[in-house]
């Protein structure tokens, strides 16, 4: 079982990082093939809990959502209820820190929703545990024995406290600030704390308890040796605190309250990083990472104690895109890893303490119905989790169940709302709904006063705001100049590796369509429409969502067959056709996505070029991480800290910082700190500067987007209507985030 299960999770991480080589790639999509899904919606029981269907809301972060006191708020509170009336079987909440008075990362990471620490939060509690309830679902809490290294640094400088962990390692965010080993005195408080807090959430009428047993957090610190060096004590054994908590668990809570336990069967270190991990010293100590042998050796060990419910997935943070799975990762990577564990527990007559069978359950971009249909028929899994499918749409088991597989706005693993807003200091939203997160607030109602009202661009921003008007019983025109809907994402969606977005903007023309059929809805393509035009036809309200244009950038004043954007190459590859060399000029997430489509599925060889210290500093660190990770396998040069001079004839003339200690632009294992984020550890880079001449058939220009918005100048100039807006990248070049949120803000008031 040992080289068996090494093998499968070289196969997967392989398959993940080479994943697409070339065309013709086959993508999930949003099909209804295995209509009627039957296994989805068979119900399952989990020790004594019965669970109506297969269907299990994975762990989101709530930081933001609840008080001081860690009492879940209206906001919390409605947004889980917002899934359970969509028919998902299990909810699970998102992380609960029990370690706040030991782990002093705690308190600077974020407002976390807590338990075990009195009444007031029980309160909050209860509520949603009963509102979940009236819906018909299931209600878990992950319980969280704390961040450890993997928290912020902050508790240093502000309050003069080292971060916590199982040894001495490193601060992940800030790798010179120690973290601490903790007492064997700190770890039994830590378990006791453990044990109240399920008591306490027991007590609530919450059905269950998860343990966030994985993706190097501090029970995982403990649970591998790669993160565990401990030579003494209790705890030196990698078992032992894992164990203690189960039991202790178990102990407070009786013998039938249901326990999930989250793992990841390997950190997949060595099978992400290969002999980097003896040769870079920020890896090298995480060199002995538990192997898949003993990871299935520790599930024998937490079942016997009491868990009746297991999620296993890949990954840590060193290499975060593995659990946490980003657009450019195949659909269902981790599915053989279920199986692993899965044949491994039928094989060995593994059963819970209850005496039954322990279910697995699936995760990681299972949001295809047809593809988390078949891994239940065919016994690859017992249950599917979902995640952020359910954040793009809250009613993703009902249209399946329904058979309206077509009507699901999908995700598209941007990860700018969910994760990247909650590193931002926000709470959990989603790029392409925008009532997620705000679910608290009422729906949109119907207008008291029709209106007319004219929307001119069809992208992202257009499309949200026309059609939501629309629903509200507005005599609606939506134009676009070009024959297709879509904006900018008819570019962005060309990579292979882009394909969910694909899917979203299929969902968005399938939008438009279902809109048009409406008689108060008109769809205007091909149609350039003049402000004075607007003027004539007297409409109340012009919503002007035009978009942004390529920048052109100083050094290229022309733009020749040999010097083009990287809009236009994703629209039309074959502007490269004849280029071997190409230089992409902007390392930011289109610049990449650009290089990455040039090298894997056209062969060319390409050289990235930034002007910051980090490539893709703006985009989810999941996200940047596995992009950059599959740029440095395919081969593309990747210079930071360089600016360029001059474009001239088949070259392209940079000056480089070539100074020891600039950022290696591949160390994908480590994070980019957010600016507002002080640290004064922080060394000022030196300045050794060297002229670079980079050979170039092609130059691809990804400097960045600027505001389309003469348009709407000149709709104010002409006063074409009493009221005008400017939306979208058209007002402030942004994210689908920004531009779906302000389409909808603007179309719920008019």
């Amino acid at each position: 079982m040992s080289s068996n299960g090494a093998a499968v999770v070289a196969a997967v991480t392989a398959r993940v990082h080479a994943w697409p080589q070339a065309r013709p790639v086959q993508p999930a999509e949003m099909s209804a093939g295995l209509y009627p899904y039957d296994r989805l919606f068979a119900p399952i029981t989990v020790n004594r809990l019965t669970i109506p269907n297969r269907i299990v809301m994975g762990p989101m972060g709530n930081l933001g959502m609840a008080d001081t006191e860690g009492r879940p708020s209206e906001k919390m509170i409605a947004y889980f209820a917002e899934r359970a009336k969509g028919g998902v079987g299990l909810i699970t909440s998102g992380l609960v820190p029990v370690s706040s008075r030991v782990d002093p990362t705690v308190k600077y990471s974020g407002t976390f929703p807590r338990l075990g620490n009195g009444r007031h939060a029980m309160a909050g509690w209860r509520d949603l545990a009963e509102t979940v309830h009236a819906h018909g679902a299931k209600f878990f809490v992950q319980l969280s024995a704390g961040l450890g290294r993997v928290g912020s640094p902050e508790c240093l400088p502000r309050d003069w406290r080292l971060p916590i962990s199982a040894s001495w390692n490193p601060n992940y965010y800030e790798p010179r600030v120690p973290c601490r080993p903790l007492t064997d005195r700190e770890c039994r408080r830590i378990v006791s704390e453990m044990g109240q807090a399920a008591a306490d959430a027991r007590e609530c009428g919450i059905d269950g308890v998860y343990l966030h047993g994985h993706e190097g957090y501090l029970l995982e610190q403990f649970a591998n040796p790669a993160f565990n060096r401990r030579r003494f004590g209790r705890y030196a054994d990698f078992q032992a605190f894992g164990r203690d908590c189960v039991a202790e668990v178990r102990s407070r809570c009786g013998p039938d309250y249901p326990i999930m336990y989250r793992i990841d069967i390997s950190l997949a270190l060595r099978a992400t990083y290969g002999a980097r991990m003896d040769n870079e010293p920020a890896l090298r100590r995480f060199r002995d990472e538990r192997t898949v042998e003993m990871s299935l050796d520790y599930i024998r060990t937490l079942i016997s104690m009491g868990v009746d419910l297991l999620d296993v997935d890949l990954g840590c943070y060193e290499n975060w895109w593995l659990p946490h799975p980003p657009a450019g990762m195949p659909p269902g990577p981790f599915l053989p890893i279920t199986r692993l564990v899965k044949d491994h527990l039928a094989a060995n007559g593994i059963r819970s303490n209850a005496g039954r069978a322990v279910p697995v359950v699936a995760v990681g971009k299972l949001g295809y119905p047809d593809l988390a249909e078949a891994a239940l028929r065919d016994g690859t899994c017992d249950m599917i989790m979902l995640g952020r499918p359910l954040l793009a749409d809250p009613d993703w088991p009902r249209k399946v169940f329904a058979g309206r597989v077509s009507e699901i706005a999908p995700c598209i693993g941007d990860q700018d709302g969910c994760l990247g807003e909650i590193v931002r200091g926000g709470h959990i939203r989603c790029a392409v709904n925008p009532r997620t997160g705000f679910e608290e607030r009422p729906p949109v109602r119907p207008a008291q006063t029709q209106r007319r009202v004219a929307v001119v661009g069809a992208g992202p921003a257009g499309i949200t705001c026309a059609c939501v008007a629309a629903e509200r019983g507005h005599s609606v025109v939506l134009f676009e100049q070009n024959e297709r809907v879509g904006g900018w994402l008819r570019a962005g969606s060309v990579p292979a590796i882009k394909f969910d977005l694909a899917n979203y903007l299929t969902h968005l023309e399938q939008r438009v369509a279902a809109a048009a059929q409406n008689a108060g809805f008109q769809l205007r393509l091909g149609t350039a429409v003049r402000p004075e035009a607007l003027a004539q036809d007297g409409f109340d309200v012009v919503v002007c969502c035009t978009g942004s244009v390529p920048e052109r950038p100083r050094f290229a004043p022309d733009i020749t067959p040999s010097v083009v954007f990287a809009t236009e190459v994703l629209l039309r590859p074959t502007l490269a056709a004849h280029a071997h060399e190409v230089v992409v000029i902007g390392g930011g997430e289109v610049g990449c996505e650009t290089a990455h489509m040039l090298a894997c599925e056209y062969g060319k060889h390409v050289t990235v070029v930034e002007m910051s210290p980090h490539l893709m500093g703006a985009a989810c660190a999941a996200n940047r991480g596995l992009l950059l990770h599959q740029l440095d396998r395919l081969g593309v040069s990747l210079f930071n800290c360089t600016r360029v001079v001059k474009i001239g004839d088949r070259a392209v003339e940079v000056v480089r910082n070539a100074a020891s200690g600039i950022p290696s632009p591949g160390a994908v294992w480590s994070p980019v700190l957010p600016e507002n984020v002080a640290n004064p550890l922080k060394r000022r880079l030196p300045l050794v500067e060297e002229q670079v001449q980079i050979a170039a058939d092609l130059v691809v220009l990804a400097t960045g987007q600027v505001p389309n918005d003469g348009f709407h100048d000149d709709c104010r100039r002409l006063h074409v209507a009493a009221e005008i807006h400017n939306v979208g990248d058209a007002f402030r070049v942004g994210r689908i985030l920004d531009a779906t949120k302000a389409g909808y803000a603007i179309a719920a008031t008019l």
